[in-house]
């Protein structure tokens, strides 16, 4: 009895079709809700809405730094 050889090349491994990891996700994730919060807080303050946005946009780039370092 003869056996046959599978001679087609083997496919790569099956990717998990994440866009971005998980640490990733939950840092941005976590800097975008900590910016809304921010921006909201500053904006029924009743200062003008480019300050809250400004607010908002700091605090979620500061603590994309800082939650980087803390998530692992």
């Amino acid at each position: 009895m003869t056996t046959h050889q599978n001679n087609q090349p083997t496919p790569p491994p099956a990717d998990n079709g994440a866009f971005l990891p998980l640490r990733t996700a939950v840092v941005l994730l976590t800097a975008l809700v900590l910016g809304l919060i921010i921006g909201g807080l500053t904006a029924l303050t009743g200062t003008h809405p480019a300050t809250a946005v400004i607010a908002g946009l700091t605090t979620a780039g500061a603590s994309t730094a800082a939650l980087r370092t803390l998530i692992q």
